[in-house]
């Protein structure tokens, strides 16, 4: 057959919907890079040219008070830049390899933040990066991982509270107010899950307060502007540290070990709530993907149904060999052979997308709940079975892949 060819995304006439996933993630990744990159170009494309013709002005303008020429002077600049980058600057400036500030570029290492204002110039200091690096930032990434499944359970705990106390005062009505208020009873009697959009708006507001109020120390310590404060707050914390703008680095400062420890805290429950925001924001994702490869499977269903008409001797699918119909007016599952596969929270069908969620919510209420009860000898205890997120996603693969051994 022409499904049988070298196509990655076909095999055996059927839609491999890992690698159709894998496949849509990545174009949408490069669309949304180049999306960004037409906005920032055209936003600061024009601030770059206005600032290196202000520059020739001014280094040419120099030049000629001086009496120097534009190659002694590009010299001696291009040296001042080196001397910057190492550190060496012409004020009283902190110094950046004491044990201060060597604790501080490890933190920025361990955190993936990485600055890039301190970076070892020797060659043992960048070998021993790589090693420390490398077993830091897996450490680091794993107690992420831990601290979100903890916050997720604090969260659901709370929520829970919340809802069984409406329950109560809904237990409280009469029945006729009970059914003019439009609750009903399988709504008070069904199983409780929290919503992942009430996740994601309880993580938002957590990370906007910590952002606002570590602004409000930034901006009156560091001589920031509070919205560059609160933009430093983003960068720092959501890791993709720029180095523009980097806090705790100037000589003295007023209650300075004070100063130093809030900056700690911030970064530190920064980085965390952020990360876990973007765990909960990509289970979103993952389901808004999910929702668009079930309508191209779908699609592609109704091709080799329509195909079959005219070949009577092709191979039919295994949807219309096992009698299950689908329609545009149903939202009916689609099975395939890669189906076996979806990991945990993966939709199938448009009203999975458009409803609450109930994967991710089943997810979150497992996790709030120390994970689901299976009987024993069903799952492989590896420590940290379960979870959400990167780490959960993980841990379900590898407990798939190992029980087929």
């Amino acid at each position: 057959m022409a499904s049988q060819g070298c196509s990655c995304c076909w095999t055996s006439g059927h839609l491999n919907l890992d690698n159709v996933r894998f496949l849509i993630l990545a174009i949408l990744i490069v669309l949304y890079m180049l999306c960004g990159a037409a906005v920032f170009s055209a936003i600061e494309r024009a601030n770059e040219c206005r600032g290196k013709e202000l520059w020739r002005e001014k280094l040419l303008n120099f030049s000629l008070t001086h009496n120097l020429s534009l190659d002694v002077l590009g010299d001696f600049l291009r040296n001042y830049e080196e001397a910057q980058s190492a550190g060496i600057r012409i004020d009283d400036t902190r110094p950046r390899w004491d044990f201060t500030g060597a604790f501080y570029f490890v933190g920025t290492v361990v955190s993936t933040i990485g600055f890039g204002m301190t970076a070892p110039a020797t060659v043992e200091g960048k070998v021993f990066l790589i090693i420390y690096g490398l077993i830091g930032c897996s450490g680091t990434i794993l107690f992420f991982n831990l601290f979100l499944e903890r916050l997720i359970t604090v969260i659901t705990f709370f929520m829970r509270l919340f809802q069984e106390t409406q329950i109560r005062k809904r237990e409280l009505l009469p029945p006729d107010k009970l059914r003019t208020s439009g609750i009903s009873e399988a709504e008070n009697t069904g199983p409780w899950k929290p919503s992942v959009y009430y996740v994601m708006l309880i993580l938002c507001v957590a990370s906007l307060i910590i952002s606002c109020c570590a602004s409000a120390m930034y901006t009156p310590v560091e001589g920031w502007t509070y919205f560059d404060s609160f933009y430093f707050c983003f960068v720092a914390f959501s890791t993709i540290g720029f180095g523009d703008l980097v806090s705790s680095q100037n000589a003295q400062y007023q209650s300075q070990e004070l100063y130093r420890f809030g900056n700690f805290v911030f970064i530190l429950l920064g980085v965390c709530c952020i990360y876990s925001l973007f765990n909960v924001i990509s289970i979103l994702i993952k389901q808004f993907i999910n929702w668009m490869v079930w309508e191209i499977e779908f699609y592609y269903v109704r091709c080799q149904r329509k195909t079959m008409l005219f070949r009577r001797n092709a191979v039919t699918p295994s949807i219309v060999r096992n009698g299950q119909e689908i329609s545009i007016e149903t939202d009916g599952v689609i099975e395939s052979e890669s189906d076996q596969h979806r990991l945990p929270g993966e939709i199938t069908s448009m009203k999975d997308f458009k409803g609450s969620l109930a994967t991710p919510q089943k997810q979150l209420s497992d996790t709030a709940n120390g994970g689901p009860r299976k009987p024993p000898g069903t799952v492989l205890h590896t420590g940290f079975s379960g979870g959400v997120g990167a780490l959960g996603i993980m841990n379900n693969r590898l407990v798939e892949t190992s029980g087929k051994r």
